[in-house]
């Protein structure tokens, strides 16, 4: 029995020349790769650098624009798996991409826009499953988990320090 995972995009700004298509394996690779045994939702919106720095500012507290970030939502509906009906997904939250910042860091690491955002939404899946990486531990099991997934991708974007 295959598991059925659910995955939108959401496109507040162009995405010429990125394959969404890839952007949904990115997600689903990193599902399958923490073994998430039920089916799950979840959102990737790509967005720009004015919208992250709203979104930073209000959640972290700081007034700059930045990568990624990762919205968690563990409420469980009527519908939900915890809830009885074993069949409906569990909405694992929003991860919301700030293209301009991708664009540049793809640039830096010499990778492809869509390989530089496909490390992004790793990143961010992984945020929403519970990994940080305030720590030095977490840092190191967080990156590790990355750099497996990404090498499954077949990418090879050096990952920030």
């Amino acid at each position: 029995m295959s598991i059925s995972h659910s995955i939108q995009i959401q496109e507040e700004v162009p995405l010429p020349g990125v394959e969404l298509v890839l952007l949904r394996v990115a997600a689903l690779a990193t599902l399958k790769h923490q073994e998430v045994a039920i089916p799950c939702e979840l959102t990737i919106v790509i967005s720009d650098d004015a919208s992250l720095r709203a979104l930073n500012a209000r959640f972290r507290g700081i007034d700059q624009p930045t990568d990624v970030l990762s919205f968690s939502d563990d409420t469980r509906g009527p519908f939900s798996a915890a809830s009885g009906a074993a069949n409906s997904p569990r909405y694992l939250g929003d991860v919301v991409i700030s293209l301009p910042t991708a664009q540049q860091q793809s640039q830096e690491a010499q990778c492809t826009l869509t390989q530089e955002v496909q490390l992004l939404i790793v990143h961010g899946v992984l945020h929403l499953l519970g990994y940080d990486h305030g720590e030095p531990a977490e840092k190191a099991r967080m990156w590790k988990a990355q750099a497996e997934i990404l090498t499954l991708l077949g990418i090879e974007a050096p990952l920030p320090a």
